[in-house]
């Protein structure tokens, strides 16, 4: 984080009975003081530990930053001062936003920003080099603005929480089986290997329903999902990241089902009941271990499985 320009002068002094942020004083002297005088000096039981700044960019919008001088590191001061300045830039300043871009390696200044109560709101990619950032190729983005409620309150506490913990990317898929017990495929526009219909459950959306959704807009078939045969989970492959793959029940249909398929041509070229002969020939091999999952699942129940073993 590099620190610029700060909150216009006069400057207050600021406390949470801990520690103190006030103006610097001509006297003051630690590491690299220079580059944060338009800032706060940030004291403990008066004693220089640390400086903090928040840079007006304009538009209502601040950015922080922070650093602790050696030796006064592990002891929570940079939270609670981080903390002192959002509320003040915030109420004090009459600033909307107040953002920090961390970089994504550095577990600990994450950790300041979300206790100081910054949101995350996603990762930028940049070049190595920009931002005065020799090697670093993304930056977490955190912010606060001044309508979220407190995090004091269940719901901003809720809130705050939900912008950071992990987030798992689900795909929905069905088994259809016609009466010879061959299996539905889709060959896809976007790859070689076939797979079962279905794609990816968006935000908010039920796993059952979003199959469901995904076979009338890529096939034109109307086949509500059954109950769930199994679970299987993707792990990180060819630029993806991991996921967790649920295959639903679509019950069994005599072949002609397909006669009054409409394909969605940007991702279906071709749909067809395969034996399990054809089904190893034309999918992935975890594709096909995932479907003779599934189908064990019909006489077993609901199996889970990695990568479908």
């Amino acid at each position: 984080m590099s620190p610029d320009t700060a909150a216009p002068e006069p400057r207050p002094t600021l406390t949470d009975g801990v520690v103190v942020l006030r103006p610097w004083r001509p006297e003051d002297a630690a590491e690299d003081v220079g580059r944060w005088r338009t800032g706060f000096a940030v004291e403990h039981d008066d004693v220089l530990v640390g400086a903090v700044t928040v840079r007006d960019l304009g538009g209502g919008v601040g950015s922080l930053s922070w650093t602790l001088f050696a030796g006064h590191r592990g002891h929570g001061y940079a939270t609670r001062s981080v903390r002192l300045l959002v509320d003040y830039a915030l109420d004090g300043l009459g600033l909307q936003r107040v953002e920090a871009e961390v970089d994504a390696g550095n577990e600990r200044a994450l950790r300041v920003a979300t206790r100081s109560g910054l949101r995350r709101e996603g990762v930028k990619r940049v070049v190595p080099g920009m931002l005065d950032r020799a090697e670093t190729d993304e930056v977490v983005v955190l912010a606060r603005l001044a309508t979220d409620p407190p995090i004091t309150e269940p719901a901003g506490f809720r809130s705050l929480l939900n912008s950071f913990l992990p987030r798992k990317r689900a795909i929905a898929q069905m088994l259809l089986r016609d009466h010879q017990g061959r299996v539905l495929l889709c060959g896809l526009t976007y790859k070689l290997d076939w797979d079962l219909p279905g794609g990816v459950v968006e935000v908010g959306e039920s796993p059952q329903l979003a199959v469901t959704r995904e076979l009338e807009e890529e096939l034109g078939l109307k086949v509500p999902a059954g109950s769930l045969l199994l679970t299987d989970w993707l792990p990180p492959w060819g630029g993806w990241d991991d996921a967790l793959c649920l295959v639903f029940d679509g019950g069994v249909h005599d072949a002609s089902v397909l006669d009054d398929a409409r394909f969605e041509v940007r991702e279906i070229a071709d749909a067809r009941f395969c034996t399990p002969e054809e089904v190893r020939e034309r999918c992935a091999d975890f594709t096909a271990r995932r479907i003779e999952s599934a189908l064990a699942a019909l006489e077993s129940g609901p199996g889970y499985t990695e990568s479908g073993r």
